[in-house]
């Protein structure tokens, strides 16, 4: 798969169907960024949803006609069955937002407009986001036509909690944009990692001094994060281990926050035995304080140096666990690359190994790109310069895919 992340979106289409809900307001952005990942967009709108936002927004931003009637004129000699043709054409049927009325219609086999039609004909994906009051949310009925679709094969997304536009506070808001698309960006996505589960740690860890102070480095879990996201939308099952990081990772990852390498040690420990595939991503501190003062240590006490330790080592310590898991590392170097990853494949029992060059500028911690290689056992797969990290990240899992 390598190449640039939305490689595989470009030229898909999504069939866009709009019902009456006030979070249509929502649907330009929704659009917007589909059309961002280079997927062609269809958009289809009920009569309701005409109230909120108009066709000629949604034209204007998807660059092809809105279709809003079962039965509208035709041009002279052609014979295209509207809803049939939408149907065919879509890789995937995204609702946003799905009213409470249009999702029973879904659940009951209602075609009675040009959406609910499409509903019926399509054989691509189907992806509903719920959006309505929360009493009408939580009503039975409501929640037996959507569990009527789930086992349908349905994917839905099921809203957010807060303030909704009705003045109820509860469950019912659509959920943002950028979530929408994520999803939908995930489902249409080749599944070629499916049946795979990986545990993959991120971020820095940070070892505590006193009650104000600790040791820490660079890391910023961008990588990690980028490999997370990425072998999501592949298919994998993914667990996290993070650091402290200023940053959400996706939404369909199970993440497990830690702050120190004990704690990270623990965290794997306990959930490797569930893993395929573990990518040790973090920046592991090296040494921590011999002891941790459990007051802050006053300028006045004249401290002039700090005694360290070495820190637990996870790989080494987790080594006899392996079994026929796959191990990913990483290393992170200022010279040497080449002769200091081999060294730490063999030391840590490593099946593979991306060595970072950090130090430099546009590479390493914090930055959008990598430079570095990609090794194993056989010799060096690849060289990277200034790649980005997304980019980076499908190519390390091209690897791993051929081999587990």
């Amino acid at each position: 798969m390598g190449g640039t992340p939305g490689e595989d979106l470009a030229g898909k289409q999504v069939v866009y169907g709009i019902t009456g809900g006030i979070a249509a307001y929502k649907a330009p952005l929704i659009v917007r960024g589909l059309k961002s990942l280079g997927i062609d967009v269809r958009v289809v709108m009920t009569d309701a949803a005409q109230y909120f936002v108009t066709p000629t927004t949604l034209q204007t931003l998807s660059g092809r006609p809105v279709y809003t009637e079962l039965f509208p004129e035709t041009p002279p000699g052609s014979f295209e069955v509207e809803h049939i043709a939408l149907a065919d054409r879509a890789d995937l049927l995204l609702i946003a937002p799905a009213t409470a009325d249009f999702i029973a219609k879904m659940a009951r086999g209602i075609a009675d407009d040009l959406l609910s039609c499409i509903v019926l004909a399509t054989k691509a994906p189907v992806l509903v986001c719920p959006s309505m009051n929360v009493n009408m949310y939580l009503h039975p009925a409501t929640r037996e036509n959507l569990d009527i679709l789930q086992k349908r094969g349905v994917s839905i997304l099921e809203p957010a909690s807060g303030e909704l536009a009705c003045g109820w506070e509860g469950t019912g808001r659509l959920p943002e944009p950028e979530r929408i698309v994520a999803e939908s960006k995930k489902i249409l996505y080749q599944k070629d990692l499916a049946g795979i589960s990986m545990l993959v740690t991120c971020g820095p860890t940070c070892e505590d001094i006193d009650p104000v102070r600790f040791i820490t480095n660079r890391s910023t879990g961008k990588m990690g994060a980028a490999l997370v996201e990425a072998a999501g939308l592949r298919g994998a099952r993914i667990k996290v281990i993070s650091g402290p990081v200023n940053r959400e990772y996706a939404p369909w990852a199970d993440v497990i926050m830690v702050r120190s390498a004990e704690q990270m040690l623990d965290a794997v420990k306990d959930n490797l035995s569930a893993a395929d595939v573990l990518v040790m991503a973090a920046a592991v501190a090296d040494y921590v304080p011999e002891t941790y003062r459990t007051s802050k240590i006053k300028k006045g006490d004249k401290l002039t140096s700090l005694a360290l330790k070495s820190s637990p080592d996870i790989l080494s310590t987790i080594r006899p666990m392996k079994g026929d898991k796959f191990f990913v590392g990483f290393a992170a170097e200022t010279n040497n690359l080449s002769d200091s990853a081999r060294k730490k494949l063999v030391s840590k029992g490593l099946d593979m190994i991306v060595a970072n060059r950090v130090g430099g500028p546009g590479t390493g911690f914090g930055s959008d790109t990598n430079s570095g290689l990609i090794l194993t056992e056989a010799g060096v797969l690849d060289h990277f310069e200034q790649v980005e990290k997304e980019v980076l990240a499908h190519r390390i899992l091209d690897f791993i895919r051929e081999r587990v």
